[in-house]
């Protein structure tokens, strides 16, 4: 039930392992993550695959590395080329890891989703500025295994790349709204009338399954990470319309395939050059546990992510300053 996003020839293939920060040179500054249906892109000059191996695993499926409207953008598909991992399955800290490697700083995540408001309509498009955690059990966080770390959370979607997706959207005609909290559940199955019940009660917007853990990994990762998600349903809280079935979902993403991708490609171009929002900088105090503490594989697998903090806080004799 592949439904393609955007269309490309593949030119070369390219394998490369990154742990630290002096392993990598900055291949691109923006991924797209593209979620059901979403597995291609359409329009990228100089093509190459790459296929990146990290300390957690190998990412969903190989990345597309191209130029989109000028611009160096990397693309992964979610859930892998024909849609075989599941949300529950997904290699969420894979995934980040290997964006991170590349140089990315900023991602654009297309998801489908349900709506749990009258006015948020299939075809309707939300641009989220809140989450609410539903999912059990998924591996959320990069500080396991000897490292401590508490990044800030309360707004878990970048606000500047979301004002771009936006205002992107309004210029592409889209009927589309800015703001929303989106409710991730576990899945795979879909909810019951209960729990779609209990979410509009909460003050839920959107309800979907791939929000989380991507945005909290984003962050500590210090990603910029905002969310394009696409209605394609009301859930099955709606009196007058069917409950929510994978055909539905298949065909109004089929609707707004077009929309999409005129919205990333007028997006793109609009993302400032430098960042000043606080993702590029979640990590500076969140950082619990001292270097000397902290195993040595598990320093080593994320110096990508915490290395120069971590030297940041030790003196020229390599003893820790206090903390």
């Amino acid at each position: 039930m592949a439904i393609p996003l955007f269309g490309f020839p593949f030119v070369t293939i390219i394998c490369r392992i990154s742990r630290t920060a002096e392993d990598f040179v900055p291949t691109a500054k923006i991924a797209i993550i593209g979620g059901s249906g979403l597995y291609k892109m359409e329009g990228m000059a100089d093509v190459e695959e790459l296929g990146t191996r990290t300390p957690f695993g190998q990412p969903s499926d190989t990345m597309i590395l191209g130029n989109v409207e000028g611009t160096k953008v990397v693309f992964l598909p979610r859930h892998g080329k024909g849609h075989r991992i599941g949300p529950s399955d997904l290699p969420a800290k894979a995934n980040i890891y290997a964006l991170k490697s590349l140089g990315v700083e900023r991602i654009i995540s297309v998801s489908a989703v349900g709506s749990l408001k009258e006015e948020i309509q299939p075809s309707h498009l939300v641009i989220p500025n809140q989450l609410i955690d539903r999912t059990r059990g998924r591996d959320s966080s990069f500080f396991t295994g000897g490292i401590v770390g508490h990044v800030a959370f309360a707004e878990p979607f970048c606000p500047i790349l979301s004002q771009a997706i936006f205002e992107a959207a309004i210029k592409a005609g889209a009927q589309v709204h800015k703001g929303g909290t989106y409710l991730a559940m576990e899945g795979p199955q879909f909810s019951t009338k209960a729990e779609s019940q209990l979410y509009r009660n909460w003050g839920a917007d959107v309800i979907g399954m791939t929000a989380l853990p991507e945005a909290k990994l984003a962050r500590e990762a210090e990603i910029c990470y905002a969310t394009l998600a696409l209605v394609t349903d009301y859930d099955c809280w709606h009196p007058d319309y069917e409950s929510v079935t994978t055909e539905m979902i298949i065909a109004n993403l089929e609707k707004g395939v077009g929309t999409a991708r005129a919205i990333l490609k007028l997006t793109i171009p609009t993302i400032p050059q430098e960042r000043a929002c606080p993702c590029a900088s979640a990590l500076r105090d969140a950082i619990a546990t001292a270097p000397r503490y902290i195993p040595r594989k598990i320093r080593a697998d994320l110096d990508l992510l915490v290395g120069r903090y971590l030297r940041e806080r030790q003196t020229p004799t390599g003893l820790d300053r206090e903390q």
